[in-house]
């Protein structure tokens, strides 16, 4: 399933003000302009530089797809949001730009522009989707930083998830009776995993090995025969005192919760207990994972042509690397016989630290040797 940032996106693009989108493009048009090329070539067709009318669409379509999502998630109008975006549309390279319009979730379409990324911060995922009765205790608060949004590992970064059904019990299972309390499973183990054994969807939810510590999910109890409450908590912890969902008879009453889950995944994931006996729907919404690493961006510059003459003993700098990428590896060749290597690699004194690679021409004619570099980044910077 596509991920969740893209389904607030269908839900609100409708909505969204088309005319901020095409303001944002037109206010940063000059600016565009001014970004044009000045001469030299970028490496490779990822990092090729972007036209001024080719960054300015970018920079239209990034607002299209993400503007209301940030209006509900941030409270961030999306005018106001895409004026301020207009420096980071400015200064992103084109391989940062062209690949943040790939990502699926905002966090990490941001992270592809800046390389930084925007996480939800404990107190703003507490606010939107945790309940926490007014005499909540200090005790009962710190659990819920340090076992609901604690990590295993270091911060723990969100990623939003299409609304995706995970426990019916109208569908399977049947009721949960009063002061009891059933365990499910919130995060599928693989990719071919479902929720059908617990009246949820046919699919992995998109959520299949995600290495979550919590889960982020909308609880509905329906039809309580009595009034009370609902608690979910981290499967294999003591219930806590806390309240998830407080409910009146007869009524459909939904919240949003944060819930940690065992990380590596146990048997189960979480558990609700209830007071008077319901049925329950949930549906996760998103999930806190460890940071993750990624594989470096590499590209190379154009092989150059060099003529190293009868006799000599000389080195060749190669061409220099795009902005934003380092030098791993300088590339040297030639087919000439009676020319040899004397050594390579990168050469401090010159500007932007070009590779080179020495030569020894031995015969008695003008030879060509070829020369470029391997380039490389941590992406999204």
């Amino acid at each position: 399933m596509p991920s969740t940032s893209h389904s607030l996106r269908v839900s609100r693009v409708a909505r969204l003000p088309l005319a901020a989108a095409m303001a944002c493009a037109l206010a940063l048009a000059p600016a565009f302009a001014a970004d044009a090329p000045q001469g030299g070539q970028r490496a490779g067709t990822a990092a090729a530089e972007l036209k001024p009318a080719e960054r300015g669409e970018l920079a239209r379509q990034f607002v299209l797809k993400w503007g209301g999502y940030v209006q509900r998630m941030y409270d961030v109008p999306v005018a106001e949001w895409a004026g301020r975006m207009v420096p980071t549309f400015i200064a992103a390279d084109p391989m940062n730009l062209r690949n943040a319009m790939a990502r699926e979730t905002f966090e990490g379409a941001v992270a592809e522009l800046t390389g930084t990324g925007h996480r939800l911060s404990d107190g703003d995922v507490v606010d939107r989707y945790a309940m926490a009765p007014a005499d909540l205790s200090g005790q009962e608060a710190a659990a819920i930083g340090t076992q609901a949004l604690g990590s295993t590992a270091g911060d723990l970064v969100f990623t939003a998830v299409t609304p995706c059904r995970i426990v019916d019990t109208r569908v399977a299972g049947g009721r949960i009776n009063a002061d009891s309390s059933r365990s499910f499973l919130g995060v599928a183990v693989n990719a071919g995993a479902n929720f059908t054994f617990q009246g949820g969807s046919a699919t992995n939810c998109n959520v299949a090995a995600v290495g979550a510590s919590a889960i982020v999910l909308n609880v509905t109890a329906v039809l309580p025969s009595a009034a009370g409450f609902a608690t979910v908590y981290k499967s294999g912890e003591t219930r806590p005192l806390a309240a998830s969902v407080n409910y009146a008879p007869g009524a459909i009453v939904n919240n949003s919760v944060v819930v940690g889950v065992p990380n590596p995944l146990g048997i189960n994931d979480f558990v609700i207990y209830t007071f008077a006996q319901s049925d329950y729907v949930v549906d996760i919404v998103g999930y806190f994972s460890p940071p993750q690493a990624t594989d470096l961006q590499c590209t190379e510059t154009p092989i150059s042509t060099f003529n190293i003459s009868a006799g000599a003993a000389t080195f060749i700098n190669n061409p220099v690397c795009p902005d934003g990428y380092s030098e791993v590896m300088p590339y040297c060749y030639t087919n000439a016989s009676g020319v040899y290597s004397r050594g390579s690699g990168v050469n401090s004194n010159t500007s932007g630290l070009a590779t080179f690679c020495a030569w020894q021409n031995t015969t008695a004619a003008t030879q060509q040797v070829f020369g470029g570099s391997i380039c490389c980044r941590v992406p999204g910077r």
